[in-house]
């Protein structure tokens, strides 16, 4: 579902639940944030969410460890580290039931390598397969990485190379090539969990966290901003790319959820420059099982980077954050 249409729907309960008749409720009614968070006690707190999509690739292992990544990427974002996984499956009932075997496996894989496990689930019968996981992690109540909080100066980390929604697009079409869609899958079904332990072991210096989905980075990064109540600012040419996205992108193998990104979060851009078509395709390209976007104090990012380096844990320094419009993106 688009941004817009979510939007939509989501009116009617803005004010079903008031948040002072929910004190433990620490994150999920006010702010929109990548997963809730609920205090348990003064050490302990935890966080849930739920993700689940139709395939984005062809191999049902790596469609079940990419959902499952994805799903597990929520709770990452949140400073949070998981727990457990229930299983969330729609099924064809004349598909080969061993089609859903690997998935799960390779759903359970990508648990257990976070150190979790998949303790049930529910199916039900579908037209095309679906699958995810609701996961539950535990944070620190006073450690909660949320998408707000970004100030003026803060240095932008990203964890990922961006394009995996126009890799998919064109993988599905037959226009990827092997070695592109093997770095994509690998892309997609690595998890954030080293990288949310290095911003962690950075708190308090990492202000915001969020993870890149299916809004695109200008989505997710317009959530940050007006959360923060400031603007983001990218410089385009530092923005990392999957192999092949630049050249798929140019050919126009693009996703119709760009399209509604760019609809919906387009006024909230400016650009320094007329961007080539392709570069905006980039911008508002859906991601599955994305990169992390931190926003860092600036007296720590370059500590930061270095660290990530030193374990050999991908990370690029993007753009910065800047006084100006509540939710504004400026791309240099």
């Amino acid at each position: 579902m688009g941004p817009e249409a979510l939007a939509q729907v989501l009116r009617p309960l803005a004010d079903m639940f008031e948040k002072a008749s929910y004190p433990n409720l620490l994150r999920g009614l006010e702010a929109p944030d990548d997963a809730l968070v609920w205090k348990l006690d003064a050490e302990r707190a935890l966080v849930h969410t739920a993700d689940f999509f139709p395939p984005v690739v062809d191999d049902p292992y790596w469609f079940g460890a990419i959902a499952a990544a994805n799903a597990l990427s929520d709770v990452y974002a949140m400073g949070g580290t998981p727990l457990f996984a229930i299983n969330l499956v729609g099924f064809p009932d004349d598909m080969d039931p061993s089609v859903l075997s690997e998935i799960l496996r390779g759903g359970a894989e990508k648990v257990k390598e976070a150190g979790g496990v998949v303790a049930g689930g529910h199916t039900t019968s579908d037209k095309e397969p679906k699958y995810g996981l609701a996961v539950t992690g535990i944070v620190h109540p006073d450690r909660i990485l949320s998408k707000g909080g970004a100030r003026p100066g803060d240095v932008l980390l990203l964890t990922k190379p961006l394009g995996a929604g126009i890799l998919t697009t064109a993988g599905k079409k037959q226009k990827a090539s092997v070695h592109d869609m093997d770095a994509a899958i690998a892309s997609m079904a690595r998890l954030s969990a080293n990288a949310a332990q290095l911003f962690r072991d950075a708190h308090p210096h990492v202000h915001a966290l969020t993870d890149i989905t299916g809004f695109s980075l200008i989505g997710h990064a317009h959530e940050m901003g007006h959360l923060s109540k400031l603007t983001l600012r990218f410089t385009m040419d530092a923005l990392p790319l999957l192999p092949g996205a630049e050249a798929h992108a140019k050919a126009g193998l693009i996703t119709g959820g760009g399209a509604r990104n760019e609809a919906f979060y387009g006024a909230f851009v400016t650009t320094a420059r007329e961007l080539p078509r392709w570069q905006t395709e980039i911008l508002y390209d859906p991601q599955t099982s994305g990169p992390l976007l931190a926003a860092v104090d600036p007296s720590r990012a370059e500590a930061l980077v270095a660290a990530f380096r030193a374990v050999g844990e991908p990370v690029w320094v993007v753009g910065t954050a800047v006084a100006g419009r509540e939710g504004g993106i400026a791309i240099e």
